[in-house]
């Protein structure tokens, strides 16, 4: 139940985030997304096999790891402005804080328990935590970087630019090898969850039934 409750949200959350920083560039003036059929739920139009499928699994299956794996094809110098370019970037990470704030609401309202559907919502609400945080991260080719990106210099954003590639095994190796900095995220993430009126106990219980084969 679990495993499915998360996969089948956290699925909906990718086509979410991909189809905010589309639309959002739309209305920016790329028009060419709604030719490339971005302006879909159809998760499939965001399909990318290394962003979409491997990283992703394999950061859930080392820590769970909130990582959208979506692509999304902007095409920047179309857009009317750099604040529309940032905005393009920003949209992403909202649309998990706002995933987030609505199973946050449904857990004040609704009679919670620790069996059925609650674990895997708890766990979910916390990947889409996580999934904000780590794409505000400054790190290109992260959202956060994404959105500082059109008010740097040219010779900082060429040098972000060749360093993007590494960028995600490089976050990788800091989140595993670098104490502080993964227990100042992970910490950070558990601290916004719970204030958001998640149990953390039931976000603990969620990843343990997820993770079914431990």
């Amino acid at each position: 139940m679990t495993f499915i409750v998360v996969l089948l949200g956290w699925i909906f959350s990718l086509t979410l985030h991909e189809f905010m920083h589309a639309l959002v560039a739309y209305k920016g003036g790329d028009w060419t997304v709604r030719e490339k059929g971005y302006l879909t739920f159809n998760p499939l139009k965001y399909t990318h096999p290394v962003m979409s499928i491997l990283l992703p699994i394999l950061f859930l299956l080392m820590g769970g790891i909130g990582l959208p794996g979506g692509a999304v094809y902007i095409e920047t110098w179309r857009l009317r402005s750099r604040n529309w370019a940032s905005a393009v970037s920003l949209a992403g990470p909202l649309a998990n804080l706002f995933v987030a704030f609505l199973l946050a609401v449904f857990f004040r309202v609704a009679p919670v328990s620790t069996e059925g559907i609650w674990p895997g919502l708890a766990f979910l609400a916390f990947l889409q935590v996580s999934a904000a945080a780590l794409n505000l991260l400054p790190i290109p080719p992260l959202d956060g970087y994404g959105i500082l990106a059109p008010f740097l210099p040219p010779n900082i954003r060429e040098v972000a630019d060749r360093v993007a590639p590494a960028g995600m095994w490089i976050l990788l190796l800091l989140m595993w090898y670098v104490p502080f900095f993964g227990d100042l995220f992970w910490g950070s993430v558990a601290l916004i969850t719970g204030l958001l009126g998640i149990p953390l106990n039931l976000v603990s219980l969620g990843f343990g039934q997820f993770q079914f084969w431990r």
